[in-house]
């Protein structure tokens, strides 16, 4: 006779454990130093990043083309501010990030030491920017923060040439 072995499926974190990711912290930390006038000074970090999050319904409501508006891009921007500096806290080196847009939504943003660019991603449907949950939001944050160290650990000397 065997024994059936069970194995229970790591439980989902919850909303105040995400709240601690790294990269959700700095993006936070982000939106609150956009705030000159403390107009977000009582809201919960949660309700900050609520433009981060498009549901399905949401994402459909949108049409499939259209120009992004300055607030989109605005977000955009300091998404990757957020993951430029979780990468410079781990490793040290200064990270830039360098946005290349058309009017029309699609473009390419790379985060680069001055010698070695460490995140490149494409960009596409960027009126469309955002993410079905504050996990996937955590999860897609962190993949390009560990993509960035390791591109700069691999390289070390050409990241910190100059």
């Amino acid at each position: 006779m065997t024994d059936a072995v069970t194995t229970e499926a790591p439980a989902e974190p919850t909303e105040a454990e995400l709240l601690q990711d790294p990269f959700i912290r700095e993006l936070i930390k982000q939106l609150r130093a956009q705030d000159t006038h403390g107009t977000w000074e009582g809201k919960a970090d949660i309700k900050l990043l609520e433009p981060y999050i498009l549901t399905a319904e949401q994402r459909k409501a949108l049409p499939l083309m259209g120009d992004p508006d300055p607030e989109t891009l605005w977000r955009l921007d300091l998404f990757h501010n957020a993951i430029g500096l979780c990468i410079e806290r781990a490793t040290g080196c200064m990270v830039s990030p360098m946005t290349k847009m058309s009017h029309e939504g699609f473009g390419r943003t790379v985060l680069t030491t001055g010698r070695l660019i460490v995140v490149n991603r494409y960009l596409r449907d960027v009126h469309r920017f955002g993410y079905p949950s504050l996990k996937k939001l955590a999860e897609t944050g962190g993949k390009l923060v560990a993509e960035g160290i390791k591109m700069i650990e691999t390289y070390k000397e050409v990241a910190t040439y100059g």
